[in-house]
């Protein structure tokens, strides 16, 4: 095979993505029909992503979407690939905001860097008295938010805003939501090729130590949060105790600290001192 012959690891996994996302079939129509004739066309664009993925595309990119906590979403040139581990992020906030739903009957959300919308959105599905506010501060991004949202039916409870971080934010919310950059500068050059040649660098260089976007949030969020206001961040594995820090001088402490399914510190949330 042309992929496995490429050293890529997921050969086959992605040779049958890409053929299912140009064909438009699923892996049922080619067990019940493995003779169906496709179009000149399809077969040429086919060929042309397979080209593409063994050249160390990700697949994803190829595709132009990628799922997230169930919803498909749309990636652009502006936008980091949403992955399962951010999926550990919005599975520990949704019982501390339904818990906020069932105090004050809402719940409104910003999604700092928001990217696709990834965060703000899978909340959004999950929590039917929630509104979002999705900040990012390219234009591209927000574009790409906002269509997602749109295409989930999303759009009447969600806000996309061009803004560096707080920028442009007004009011206060009961949650602030952020997979911020986190790389740091030694390891932006050991990152894999599939990451470092195609997701958007200011998605993922957090300074030269990795905690810039840290302090650039825990500095204004005060100013942002209802009284009963959670923040909830993505942390790099090696982070937990550096993030705890910089969050702890700007007065909050740690509610909860999550680890994604390889053992790995994922998330953190906190609340105000």
């Amino acid at each position: 095979m042309r992929l496995a012959a490429a050293g890529v690891e997921s050969a086959a996994l992605d040779a049958r993505l890409l053929v299912e996302h140009y064909t438009t079939t699923t892996r049922t129509d080619a067990l019940a029909r493995p003779d169906r004739e496709i179009a000149d066309e399809i077969a040429e664009a086919v060929e042309a992503a397979l080209e593409r993925r063994a050249a160390g595309e990700p697949v994803h990119r190829i595709m132009g979407r990628r799922e997230f906590y169930g919803l498909d979403l749309k990636l652009s040139p502006a936008t980091l690939e949403p992955r399962p581990d951010t999926e550990i992020l919005v599975d520990r906030m949704i019982p501390h905001l339904r818990a906020i739903v069932a105090r004050h009957g809402r719940c409104r959300i910003l999604d700092l860097g928001t990217g696709t919308g990834a965060i703000a959105l899978a909340l959004l599905s999950q929590l039917a008295e929630a509104t979002a506010v999705g900040a990012d501060i390219d234009p591209g991004a927000v574009a790409t938010a906002i269509e997602n949202a749109h295409r989930h039916g999303l759009s009447d409870r969600f806000e996309g805003i061009v803004s560096d971080w707080f920028s442009a934010i007004n009011g206060k919310f009961h949650a602030i939501v952020s997979n911020p950059p986190y790389i740091d500068a030694q390891e932006m050059d050991s990152l894999p090729p599939e990451v470092r040649l195609h997701d958007p660098h200011k998605a993922l260089h957090g300074g030269q130590d990795g905690l810039g976007a840290y302090r650039a949030i825990a500095a204004e969020a005060g100013r942002y949060l209802e009284p009963v206001g959670l923040i909830g961040v993505e942390i790099g594995y090696r982070q937990r105790e550096q993030v705890a820090a910089v969050f702890g001088r700007a007065g909050f402490t740690v509610v909860e600290a999550a680890k994604d399914l390889a053992g790995h510190d994922r998330a953190l949330i906190f609340k105000a001192e």
